[in-house]
């Protein structure tokens, strides 16, 4: 913790600085300089005020125990324990509090999100999985108030989905999500299984932060762009006139293909939209290879090939294995009650970059 505090008490210095600079008459009339210094200055003012609210938690604990070290009659010693555990309480939290404040903020996590949902191993009942998959991340939007939106998708042959690919506006929305990448696996009964078999199925999801175009720079004669009547549901409007749209990226060899909307320019904006997010989580996931081992192991590397997480039917048991978290609340979860999860899987993140930062 000696380490922490160390890095704090630095920080409150430059805060101390900032303050000092936003003071003088040559700063004070530039609008511009002034502004910047207030940004810094708020950015750090949370974690400045718990330091000194620790610092004076501190001492009046430190005046508090050498009270019992002095005569007191019973009641009075009592009285002055009962106060040096309430501080130490208080002592403690604080001293979470500012571990969790010294974490890097993912610059990511403001960011709306494109979500990429895919049926893998186990035929037609992975591609019911996956449907249920986005069932359960559109019902956790809702309970959030997030805006969900789906850009391609590709029906199953009996139900559900092959692909399904979707947009996640809200507030923290990476910030939530984030971690739900990788392998998620279903056991259970299928409705086809006549011998009352559990089957094991399996879908990916990706989850990917929405990039702004001045971040992702697309050069026009890189990009090959084909329109196409739509093969989905829309009505004879859609399957009349040339709406979907097939992004190619011929440096990458992505391709994207939006035939959920009636208009092609709306088409058109929504493939871009996942070609940018494809293109920036590639740039990602290479400066994430330039991170020392050391630190992936903190943090965890997000591999897309994990299978992370376990859906037990038969017994209603839901098992995260990054975490080693297991409910016994799958029904409830498959709604879209995914808070309990998804805080756990913060709260580790956490605590693995706190136990970094003090090192």
């Amino acid at each position: 913790m000696s380490q922490i505090l160390d890095k704090i008490e630095l920080i409150e210095k430059h805060y101390e600085e900032l303050e000092q600079q936003m003071a003088q008459p040559d700063v004070v009339s530039d609008i511009a300089r002034l502004t910047a210094l207030a940004r810094e200055r708020a950015s750090l003012e949370d974690m400045v005020m718990k330091y000194r609210k620790y610092k004076e938690v501190s001492r009046s604990l430190e005046d508090t125990r050498s009270l019992l070290e002095t005569h007191l009659d019973a009641e009075m010693e009592a009285l002055v324990k009962q106060e040096v555990k309430q501080l130490e309480t208080s002592s403690e939290q604080l001293e979470n509090e500012l571990q969790a404040a010294l974490i890097p903020k993912d610059p990511n996590d403001v960011r709306d999100v494109i979500m990429e949902i895919r049926a893998a191993a186990g035929g037609d009942e992975a591609a019911l999985f996956a449907g249920e998959l986005f069932r359960m991340y559109s019902r956790y939007a809702l309970n959030r108030r997030w805006a969900v939106e789906i850009i391609d998708s590709s029906p199953g042959p009996s139900g559900g989905f092959k692909e399904v690919i979707f947009e996640v506006k809200g507030k923290g929305a990476y910030s939530r999500l984030k971690h739900e990448r990788g392998v998620h696996r279903v056991q259970r009964v299928p409705v086809t299984e006549a011998g009352g078999r559990i089957h094991t199925s399996t879908a990916t999801v990706a989850v990917l932060p929405e990039a702004d175009e001045v971040e992702v720079e697309i050069n026009p004669n890189d990009l090959r762009v084909d329109i196409f009547h739509s093969g989905g549901a829309g009505g004879q409007n859609v399957n009349k006139v040339s709406t979907a749209v097939r992004l190619t990226h011929y440096p990458t060899g992505l391709v994207v293909v939006c035939q959920d909307e009636r208009s092609q320019l709306k088409n058109r904006m929504k493939a871009m939209a996942v070609l940018r997010a494809r293109l920036y989580d590639i740039e990602q996931r290479e400066q994430e290879e330039g991170i020392a081992q050391e630190r992936r192991s903190q943090v965890g590397a997000g591999d897309r090939s994990e299978k992370i997480r376990t859906y037990n039917f038969p017994q209603n048991r839901i098992t995260d294995h990054r975490i080693g978290l297991t409910l016994h609340n799958l029904a409830i979860v498959m709604e879209g009650d995914l808070e309990e999860l998804i805080d756990a899987l913060i709260a580790d993140e956490r605590e693995k970059q706190i136990k970094g930062n003090g090192r």
